[in-house]
């Protein structure tokens, strides 16, 4: 059974609307429902959020408390900011390398031709 063509063009505008939720309003939205003063499904209404999604926040929060108190500073690298600086670094070093051997190559084709010159 395929899709039709309706059925895949609202799963592209849902998958591109869906709200993107930062790392301190999850913070806080996890520290909501740990207090208890409403009800879990009362807090994800309220949020817009699945229940499901809450109790993942919650479980990867009290995993990485844990992991804290037990002495582990130790911390995974695999949000998109990472990510983005990974590549950044990687693109740097690749920029450093090719300007290296630019620079090796300009001195001695200088040098070829009697250039001194002064290596600092």
């Amino acid at each position: 059974m395929s899709m039709s063509n309706t059925e895949k063009t609202v799963k592209e505008i849902r998958r591109h609307t869906r709200r993107k939720v930062s790392t301190e309003e999850k913070i806080r939205i996890v520290l909501d429902g740990l207090r208890g003063e409403s009800l879990m499904a009362e807090l994800c209404r309220q949020e817009g959020i699945n229940p499901n999604l809450y109790y993942r926040w919650s479980k990867d929060f009290q995993e990485a408390g844990k992991k804290r108190l037990t002495g582990d500073t130790a911390r995974e690298a695999n949000t998109d900011e990472v990510c983005r600086l990974k590549r950044e670094n990687s693109d740097l070093k690749q920029a450093v390398a090719e300007l290296y051997l630019r620079n090796a190559w300009l001195k001695k084709s200088l040098t070829g031709q009697g250039v001194i010159l002064d290596d600092d």
